[in-house]
């Protein structure tokens, strides 16, 4: 997802010179072209991110268009003070690019596990989020959120991230896309577990249950018209995602059920335990402690249908 993220960037800075891209000290030999090409567009502001998120108000408010990139944990959580006053408050138009979100840099243990971003930036006045599946979607987002006259968080994975799609999607922001048909379930996918849901409906499938997958990239605004046709048409309907089980996508959705009367589906949360892990592991190994593997996903589905 990096690497996609590294080269829309590229071709986007090409057609805008409003782009400006700033590091939180990371992806320095990712981005040499991108330096080489656009010198005076590109600040490594080292391990300062809150600065860095300052910095990028500042220069929306002389009219660029700022793009952050660090962490996920490091681009959220440390600063969520500058991104709520310094960018929501004032509506500014910057995108937060937060890379290897939930459990990607599972091995460097908690400082690094990005399991409560969602939940925190959603809830910020005019803070648009999404969430891509793949790295065809990440290159869409980044295309649609330069489009977003507001800030924008982007939460992506890492690398190496199996591919969904075999071109760029037509993806909208606040429009979920139907990544695979099914008649009996449907699966709310957010994020990275994306091959994962695709994976767990070629298992039902096995098993004779035909399943829906939905990626729903753009957790706030939600695909609010989707939702309401989901539930209508199906009697379970599970929303998946590499983030706690609180306040994520899943939250996000369970709230959106509460205020909509009369759908007859059945809403089950899958997401990552509300507790720390600590102990020391690869992503695997981490989404298997969660309860978040294919394995752990498709028997929770079947506990329910």
């Amino acid at each position: 997802m990096r690497a996609a993220f590294s080269d829309e960037i590229e071709k986007l800075a090409s057609e805008d010179s409003r782009i400006v891209l700033l590091s939180g000290d990371i992806g320095n030999r990712m981005f040499d072209t991108f330096k080489d090409k656009f010198p005076d567009s590109f600040y490594n502001c080292g391990v300062a991110e809150a600065n860095m998120t300052g910095m990028a108000a500042g220069m929306a408010l002389c009219g660029l268009r700022p793009i952050t990139y660090t962490i996920t944990a490091f681009n959220t959580v440390r600063v969520l003070e500058q991104i709520r006053l310094d960018v929501c408050y004032q509506n500014l138009p910057v995108i937060i690019v937060g890379v290897g979100g939930g459990l990607s840099y599972a091995s460097l243990n908690a400082t690094h596990h990005a399991l409560e971003d969602i939940a925190f930036l959603r809830v910020l006045p005019n803070m648009t989020v999404i969430c891509p599946g793949d790295a065809w979607e990440v290159r869409a987002a980044i295309r649609a959120a330069i489009k977003v006259n507001g800030p924008v968080y982007i939460r992506m994975g890492k690398k190496g991230e199996p591919l969904v799609y075999e071109s760029l999607p037509d993806l909208t922001i606040g429009k979920g896309i139907v990544v695979k048909e099914g008649s009996d379930i449907c699966i709310l996918n957010s994020g990275c577990l994306l091959p994962t849901a695709i994976e767990v409906s070629e298992g039902l499938q096995e098993k004779g249950i035909s399943a829906q997958v939905i990626s729903m990239h753009t957790v706030k605004p939600l695909d609010e018209s989707l939702l309401k046709k989901t539930f209508s048409n199906f009697s379970h309907v599970f929303t998946l995602e590499e983030h706690s089980i609180l306040g994520g996508f899943g939250g996000s959705v369970a709230e959106w059920l509460s205020d909509n009367e009369g759908t007859k589906g059945k809403l089950k949360r899958l997401g990552t335990k509300d507790e720390f892990m600590v102990e020391a592991g690869e992503q695997g190994h981490a989404r298997k402690f969660h309860g978040i593997s294919r394995e752990n996903i498709l028997k929770e589905i079947l506990k329910e249908v």
